[in-house]
C-alpha cells in the first residue's frame, strides 16, 4: 500500500501526518517514508531523533517517482509519501505512484481554494489510473469554531470523501517535531495521541 499526502498549499501539516502514519504502519510491517518535498521536512524530522526512526526515511524530490516506485518500494509492506506543496510535475509523479491520496486541509478559505487544485490534479491522474482513491482530512483545526464546520461542509461538496477524524492544532505537535518524535512517543495518553490513533484506524479502513 502506497499512501501519499498532498496539498497545493504549504503549512497544512502534511509532514506531521505522514510521520505519524509511517510510525503506525511500521508496527505492522517494514515501512518507508519517502520525502518528496523539496523542503525535506521529513528528513529534517528524522535527523532530530536521538535514535533511528522505526521506519526508513528516503529523500527523492524528482518527478520520476512514478517510474522508480517499484524499485524503491521493493521489500516494504508500506510506503508513505510526503508530497510537495505545489502543482508541478513532481506532484503529478507522486500522484501516479500512489494507491491512495490523503489531502490535509486546514479550515480556512485559502486552504479550501487550494484543495480544488489538488482535486483537479488527482482527477487528471484517474484518467490513467482508475484505481486511484483519495480523501480529505481536516487538520490543524481550532476547536469549537464555526469555520471548521463550514469547511467540512464545503469539502463534502467535492468528489472525494472527508474523514470523520479531525486533528486539532496543538502545541505538542510542534514540540515533538523539534525532537524528532511522534506525539504518541512524547505523550502516549494525551488528546493529540488519541486523535492520531483515530486517524490511523480510519486510514487503515478507507485505504485498505
Amino acid at each position: 500500500m502506497i499512501v501519499a499526502l498532498l496539498n497545493q498549499k504549504g503549512g497544512v501539516g502534511k509532514t506531521t501526518l505522514a510521520v505519524h502514519l509511517a510510525a503506525a504502519f511500521a508496527q505492522k510491517g517494514r515501512t518507508m517514508l519517502l520525502d518528496a518535498d523539496p523542503q525535506g521536512s521529513a528528513v529534517s524530522w528524522s535527523s532530530q531523533r536521538e535514535s533511528a526512526p522505526p521506519f526508513t526515511v528516503t529523500a527523492l524530490a524528482k518527478p520520476t517517482i512514478h517510474r522508480d516506485i517499484d524499485q524503491l518500494a521493493h521489500g516494504y509492506a508500506h510506503v508513505v509519501i510526503d508530497g510537495p506543496p505545489r502543482a508541478s510535475d513532481l506532484a503529478r509523479s507522486v500522484i501516479m505512484a500512489a494507491d491512495f491520496i490523503l489531502i490535509p486541509v486546514q479550515p480556512s478559505p485559502y486552504d479550501l481554494w487550494a484543495a480544488q487544485e489538488t482535486v483537479e490534479l488527482i482527477q487528471e491522474a484517474m484518467t490513467y489510473k482508475p484505481s486511484l482513491r483519495a480523501a480529505f482530512i481536516l487538520n490543524r483545526k481550532t476547536a469549537n469554531t464555526a469555520i471548521s464546520k463550514s469547511a467540512k461542509d464545503v469539502l463534502q461538496e467535492l468528489p472525494f470523501p472527508v474523514l470523520s477524524t479531525e486533528i486539532a492544532q496543538r502545541v505538542i505537535f510542534a514540540e515533538s517535531a523539534a525532537t524528532g518524535e511522534t506525539v504518541t512517543e512524547r505523550e502516549p495518553t494525551g488528546k493529540a495521541s488519541q486523535e492520531i490513533a483515530a486517524f490511523i484506524k480510519e486510514i487503515e479502513k478507507v485505504a485498505a
